[in-house]
């Protein structure tokens, strides 16, 4: 009897391994295509991730996608952020459950691409896709030496944040300012004219005419004129052209603003963090090219360069930031408080301010636009990163994972933000706020930051630069020696820049008390 059940087994394992061999001699992959078992028939796609705000969303995702596809299943994991790609790449060589999308920011491509953990993506088409809209800054933010090596995903970006219930009210006062100096004209004209007469007023005859109520009357009998009210179109239109359209502008406006006894400073932000600070020079400052891949374009330390630090120098006198204690946090609960009326902010300010605002712990209506020019001969552009998903080089879908990646970055993304707080890199998303629609205006005038692994801890030496300068360093020096410094690590033999003129530029403008 044992004998017989030992026969019977040995039979049963010679057919398990003729079936196995006869389906590896096929060329069909038991992962990929069938579990011979009949357990999974379909092909496992991990994508793996290090910001927990996005599991909700990528699990609905992965599940929306599980439904729809009739051949891969996809799977995600939160993983550690801390050596993120030395772990993909390890479990990519030992191929175990190694991912096969993962999420990262675009300045870590190059690494990823002389890894061997990414390649061209295979479906470039949906970059050019105009229903989509993918601006310039995506598609630079992915591309490394002319190839789409990524798919954007969502960004982040800066820009300048307004308190508009302060701007709306300053609107209404400085028209009744003007109302009240016309009726002062009024009354002098007519005094000029010798046509007062005890408690009457007759108008000047080329005086303007203020409205008058049909019954208004004072406790005399005598007319009076009216308080004008100005209406929401008024207003609207008034907010919008004191907007500043360049950072001289906030300093006049700063000079004539009458505020409240809540505001402490009209215009703060966090001057220790290069992401902030970045739009002074990102207009004139040229580390990699439009793509942030090519290291023979550097150029750090030109006139224009000179003369925007220069002007960034300045500001110190007219909004005293103290270095030693402003952080980024710090500032946006300031702005929160009302203690200031213009900042730079992050997209998440405003996620943090309609919270705020729904505890009851702010009052005040607020917006974003586009960061604002230094001056007339001066422009701005912000720095921007963009999350993206890298199809895995080592992975054995290469057509699945990417099918899987262009899924998620382009198919019903329209609920990203409420679940996630993320901006999707592509435009048309009807977010129903006008301050992110702004963000995601800025996102695409923005430059994307460099990726070249040979300039890595070329934005911690230009936060000393900025610190240096804030605090009243030699601005020609200070650049001087930092664009000897990048050239240095790039081509590994010292440069001497020759040394160009000092900055021309001198801020005028108002000054605020």
């Amino acid at each position: 009897m044992k004998i017989r059940f030992r026969l019977l087994g040995a039979v049963l394992v010679i057919a398990l391994l003729g079936a196995a061999f006869y389906y590896s001699r096929s060329g069909i992959n038991l992962h990929e295509e069938r579990s011979i078992f009949g357990a999974n028939d379909k092909t496992t796609i991990r994508l793996w991730y290090t910001d927990d705000s996005m599991t909700d969303y990528l699990t609905g995702k992965a599940v929306e996608y599980n439904k729809k596809s009739k051949t891969t299943r996809a799977e995600i994991q939160l993983v550690s952020g801390l050596e993120y790609l030395e772990e993909i790449s390890k479990a990519s060589v030992q191929g175990d459950n190694y991912p096969d999308v993962f999420i990262m920011t675009h300045d870590s491509l190059e690494k990823a691409y002389l890894a061997g953990l990414a390649e061209e993506i295979k479906k470039p088409e949906l970059l050019e896709d105009e229903t989509l809209g993918f601006s310039d800054a995506a598609k630079n933010s992915i591309t490394y030496k002319g190839k789409y090596i990524a798919y954007p995903y969502y960004f982040e970006t800066s820009s300048l944040l307004y308190n508009r219930t302060y701007l709306e009210d300053e609107v209404r006062a400085r028209r009744q300012a003007e109302l009240d100096a016309a009726e002062g004209e009024l009354a002098q004209a007519a005094a000029d004219a010798g046509e007062i007469e005890g408690e009457d007023i007759t108008q000047a005859e080329d005086a303007p005419v203020p409205e008058i109520s049909e019954d208004a009357e004072n406790a005399d009998g005598a007319e009076y004129v009216e308080e004008s009210t100005i209406s929401a179109e008024e207003v609207e239109a008034g907010v919008n052209e004191m907007l500043p359209s360049t950072i001289e502008d906030i300093l006049l406006f700063a000079d004539n603003y009458n505020a409240p006894d809540t505001v402490e400073s009209v215009f703060r932000w966090d001057v220790t963090d290069i992401f902030y600070n970045y739009f002074f020079v990102g207009n004139y400052l040229n580390l990699g090219g439009q793509s942030g891949d090519d290291t023979s374009q550097i150029n750090v330390y030109n006139e224009d360069t000179i003369n925007c630090m220069s002007f960034y120098q300045q500001l110190n006198q007219f909004f005293a930031i103290d270095e030693s204690v402003v952080t980024y946090e710090n500032v946006l609960q300031d702005f929160i408080d009302g203690k200031t009326v213009f900042t730079v902010a992050t997209t998440d300010a405003v996620a943090k301010i309609e919270e705020a605002k729904a505890a009851g712990n702010c009052s005040f209506e607020y917006g974003v636009t586009t960061m604002p020019a230094l001056n007339d001969t001066y422009g701005t552009r912000t720095m921007s990163v963009t999350e993206c998903l890298v199809v895995n080089g080592y992975s054995e879908h290469q057509e699945k994972a990417n099918d899987f990646a262009a899924f998620l970055c382009s198919e019903n993304t329209d609920t990203c933000y409420t679940m996630s707080g993320k901006l999707i890199a592509h435009e048309g998303i009807p977010y129903g706020n006008d301050s992110l629609d702004s963000f995601v205006s800025v996102y695409a005038k923005s430059v994307p930051m460099p990726k070249l692994m040979a300039t890595s801890n070329f934005w911690v030496q230009l936060e000393i630069a900025f610190s240096n300068i804030w605090e009243g360093a030699n601005v020609n020096d200070t650049l001087k020696t930092l664009s000897e410094n990048v050239k240095l690590q790039i081509g590994g033999t010292e440069v001497t820049e020759e040394r160009l003129p000092d900055a021309s530029i001198v801020i005028t403008e108002g000054q605020e008390e």
